[in-house]
């Protein structure tokens, strides 16, 4: 029993219509299980608005199969003719191993790239190329919960870049949809038309008219809806099935005209689905029945000689079955296939049907699924699991995972060699030999999956050899990742190395690991004695790639340290690269040196290798894992270089959902938390940054703690709370000097003098100046003479010794300055203007003007305020800072300024929002921000209303 027409859900068809015919655009159709999603869809495909547009039309299945992008594979095979004659170019070639179908119509196929993730990424533009081909075109994707990886990466790159006249509508249950699925619409193009629908349960009256219109009639008693709301929760699949129940019992009864049920106290009538489609199909002849159990184990839709090899019946009886159950109002058919009118339908057949017989049935399915081409190797390895046999499920999903191997379905490939690790008994070889292929198959993934109990498992009762060095090599990584127990990392990284002799490239990498150990009691000695190693161990590697790798580790830790070989290391990479970072690992040395070389004070040095990786990251790893982590280093830069303005929602948004990964959300924590006081709100500022650094410090990550350090000092200073927050910081400080961080470590020296000097402590704050200019010396550290001068002139000045200070703070400022550091700059320009008031030199309303104009810049609301009221107690108004002007006199901020400048040199948004870190909406706000102070209708307009550049 279906209702002829959609009920309750106009709005939603309305809002749905209007964005797929405005393209590009996308679509989100939300609901749980049985709450019209499917219905929706059907009724949208059927409107005349859509004519003149192919439609595309697939779902995602809860089976899955090692075949990647299943459901885009699905709506695309059978559209040979109408691509032909379509001029695509070369790289569209790369769809034919994967559509096989359109062979003919395809250019030739390119030859095979070495690198997986390049290859997939030539697969999602042929993709591309064929739906743009196509012409206009709405794409519908269903049950996207259920969606394989690789289709879930595939629509956000296709998201992100949209054929002009491509609409696509995905659906999926809101509560079992990951977190990939979930973003991929979170931050849509701007050149999208986006709508997010989310289907409510119906209520009492929509739910009586839902009745009316499956029973036929409008009147349905009140009584009656109320009822059947109550018991059907709403859900429009349920009160279908409750009411087809009710009449097939002739418990639903004509009367007056209308319909109610025959006795309300005495009629029991079942919740949800479950029990009202088991009754149902009890009520079917014995070959229906038998019918009905086979698709319900089948789950997909079959045609009648797949029915017929699992119900062990004739095949003039099965159809016969089929065709009660069609009758029934249980089953649909389309193309000569049947199946369930709804999964639920389905599962509750399923759980219906005795252990035994369900087992008979999915070992019979497993035998007719294994006949079909190409074989469906995810539902052989479902069928024999749920027969209950074991080593037969063991092969199909080893077999179903080395197909996925092949495919460069890396997730899918570690689920299921996951899966049969969890839950089979394996011999100690083939385990070993399976959790390996897990272990590097889990280090290639955003989202990684804890695998350490299976790697602890596999190295049980294992001998020594190469095979248990790489075993304790994975752990000693998949430790790393974590951060769960630095001290037992560097323990498993060492005993890895007594069974690598015969593996060099991972004996250096390893090496390199434990050169990069995070243990609180690491030693720089010890460092870099194993970093050494790895260099010298160099020349019997001849993997390039793990060459790279070692070069670009060795170079990073060598930043940071203040060792001048980490230029000459960065030259070779770059040799070696050609200039270019154009896979993953060679994106990966150029941002891990890149984000080093901001944390050591090279800000510029560091945003160029940044950029170079970035403008690869996309191409080279098509899972958005090395552009997540470039835009998440490139946020590093930003912070150090002073453009804050959207920095923070910048990080909001790489912080939602793109990597589950410790070590890459603790970065965006740190920024978070070194950004929260320039607001003002000093409090809350205090104690994020107290938890963040007590998080960093954890885990190790003694780089990023200068940054944390400074900013706590300083707001506890401010605070009047310097003497506890010097305790506080100690072991912090302890672990970036243990580790021989001095080029790091001095960009914190400022506040650390500042705070010892306020809790009354100068020895201490000249004790901890003489430490650091003892022992930076030699080393490439160029933050020391800005900090160091910094430092000193806040020791004169508070010996009110102003003429020394100023010339302390006013070489720091013109230092800071040239590392293109403006906060920083600022700050010494502030600290000399004070002291330059305290002499009564009339350059001190300058220098202030400088700091504010610096602090508006950069979005430091509390510095701002605070430089305000040092002029007003010295009775002077510092000049509005310098800025773009409109003709209101509104000043653009710097980002406006950077925004509108690009935009005028005839950027995109999208190409904006990549060179400045930005989301494109971000992009749009300043722009749109831009426009309207300087009076600009158009990009061309606003070129002329902005003041020329220096260079220009």
């Amino acid at each position: 029993m279906v209702s002829p027409i959609l009920v309750a859900r106009d709005a939603e068809l309305r809002r749905l219509i209007t964005a797929v015919t405005v393209p590009p655009s996308v679509v989100v159709v939300e609901g749980e299980a049985g709450i019209g999603k499917s219905r929706l869809v059907a009724e949208l495909l059927s409107r005349p608005e859509l004519s003149g547009r192919w439609i595309l039309h697939a779902g995602c299945g809860q089976i899955r199969e090692p075949f990647p992008l299943g459901p885009v594979v699905e709506a695309l095979r059978t559209r040979a003719a109408d691509l032909a004659g379509a001029e695509l170019s070369p790289v569209a070639g790369a769809l034919r191993t994967l559509l096989p179908e359109l062979a003919h119509v395809l250019p030739p196929q390119p030859e095979a790239l070495e690198d997986r993730a390049v290859e997939r990424h030539r697969l999602f533009r042929g993709l591309s190329e064929v739906l743009t081909a196509l012409g206009p075109v709405l794409l519908v994707v269903e049950d996207l919960h259920w969606a394989d990886e690789q289709t879930a990466e595939f629509l956000a790159y296709l998201l992100a870049n949209p054929p002009g006249a491509l609409s696509v509508v995905l659906t999926y249950r809101g509560e079992e949809a990951p977190t990939g699925v979930r973003a991929l619409t979170a931050r849509p193009a701007d050149a999208l038309t986006h709508e997010h629908i989310v289907l409510a349960p119906l209520d009492e009256d929509q739910t009586r008219e839902l009745a009316g219109a499956i029973l036929g009639s409008a009147d349905v008693s009140a009584e009656f809806a109320a009822h059947l709301c109550a018991r059907a929760s709403g859900l429009p699949l349920a009160i279908q099935e409750l009411l087809a129940l009710l009449r097939s019992r002739g418990a639903v009864i004509p009367w007056a005209g209308g319909w109610a049920r025959r006795t309300l106290d005495t009629l029991d009538v079942p919740s949800g689905v479950r029990a009202s489609v088991q009754e149902r199909v009890g009520r079917l002849s014995p070959p229906a029945r038998v019918v009905a159990e086979a698709a319900a184990v089948l789950q997909l839709a079959s045609p009648v000689a797949v029915l017929t090899g699992v119900t062990g019946l004739s095949e003039p009886d099965t159809a016969d079955g089929v065709d009660e159950v069609l009758d029934a109002g249980l089953f649909v058919e389309r193309d000569g296939m049947v199946r369930f009118r709804h999964v639920l339908a389905a599962q509750a057949v399923h759980e219906g049907i005795a252990l035994g017989r369900r087992q008979t049935l999915h070992a019979a399915a497993a035998t007719v699924v294994r006949g079909l081409r190409p074989v469906p190797l995810g539902r052989v390895a479902y069928h024999l699991r749920q027969a209950g046999r074991v080593g037969d499920w063991v092969e199909a999903t080893v077999q179903a995972a080395d197909q996925a191997f092949e495919l460069g379905d890396i997730a899918e490939a570690a689920r299921l060699l996951e899966d049969v690790l969890r839950r089979a008994e394996l011999d100690p070889e083939r385990r070993a030999a399976m959790t390996i292929r897990l272990g590097w198959a889990a280090s290639e993934l955003l989202h990684l999956p804890d695998v350490t109990d299976l790697l602890v498992r596999a190295l049980d009762r294992l001998p020594p050899g190469p095979v248990r060095g790489e075993l304790r090599f994975l752990l000693g990584m998949q430790l790393e990742v974590t951060r769960t127990d630095p001290a037992r990392r560097t323990r498993t990284f060492v005993d890895a190395l007594e069974d690598l002799a015969d593996r060099p490239e991972l004996a250096a990498w390893t090496m390199v690991a434990l050169g990069m150990q995070t243990t609180l009691d690491a030693s720089s000695g010890a460092q870099l004695r194993w970093l050494e190693r790895a260099l010298e161990t160099l020349t019997e590697v001849g993997d390039a790639e793990i060459r790279l790798l070692v070069l670009s580790k060795v170079a990073m830790v060598f930043t940071v340290v203040g060792d001048p070989r980490w230029a000459e290391l960065t030259d070779r990479v770059i040799r070696e690269t050609g200039g270019l970072a154009e896979r993953r690992r060679e994106v990966n040395a150029y941002r891990s040196i890149g984000e080093e070389a901001c944390f050591s004070g090279h800000h510029e040095v560091g945003q160029r290798l940044l950029t170079l990786a970035l403008n690869s990251a996309p191409g080279s790893d098509i899972t958005g894992g090395a552009e997540f982590r470039c835009r998440a280093s490139l946020a590093v830069a930003a912070y150090c270089q002073g453009a804050w303005d959207g920095l923070g929602e910048a990080i909001d948004s790489l912080r939602q959902g793109r990597s589950d990964r410790p070590t890459e959300l603790v970065t965006l924590d740190a920024l978070a938390a070194c950004l929260a006081p320039a607001s003002g709100r000093l409090d809350a500022a205090q104690d994020l940054l107290r938890a963040v650094v007590r998080r960093v410090r954890l885990m190790g990550d003694a780089d990023l703690l200068p940054f944390l350090v400074s900013v706590l000092l300083r707001v506890a200073t401010a605070r009047g709370e310097a003497a506890a927050a010097v305790v506080e910081v100690e072991p912090a400080v302890a672990m970036w000097e243990v580790r021989g961080f001095w080029p790091v470590g001095v960009r914190a020296v400022p506040a650390l003098a500042e705070a010892m000097l306020a809790a009354g402590d100068p020895e201490r704050a000249r004790e901890l100046v003489d430490r650091y200019e003892s022992r930076l010396p030699g080393l490439d550290a160029p933050l020391a003479p800005a900090a160091l001068r910094q430092a000193r002139g806040l020791m004169a000045a508070a010996e009110q010794r102003w003429d020394e200070a100023v010339a302390h703070f006013t070489a720091a400022a013109v230092a800071f300055g040239g590392l293109s550091a403006p906060y920083e700059q600022a700050q010494a320009n502030e600290q000399a203007a004070a002291c330059l008031f305290a002499l009564g030199d009339p350059a001190a309303a300058g220098t202030l003007t400088a700091a504010v104009s610096a602090y508006a810049g950069v979005g430091a609301r509390w510095d701002l305020d605070r430089a305000t009221r040092l002029a007003r107690r010295w009775g002077v108004r510092p000049s509005a800072p310098a800025a773009v002007r409109g003709e209101a006199g509104d000043a653009l901020s710097a980002r406006q300024q950077q925004v509108a400048r690009l935009a005028a040199q005839g950027l995109t948004n999208q190409e904006i929002a990549k060179e400045l870190f930005l989301s494109p909406k971000t992009v749009d706000k300043h722009l749109s921000a831009a426009m309207r102070k300087v009076g600009a209708a158009s990009r061309r307009e606003l070129a002329r209303h902005l003041a020329p550049t220096p260079e220009g």
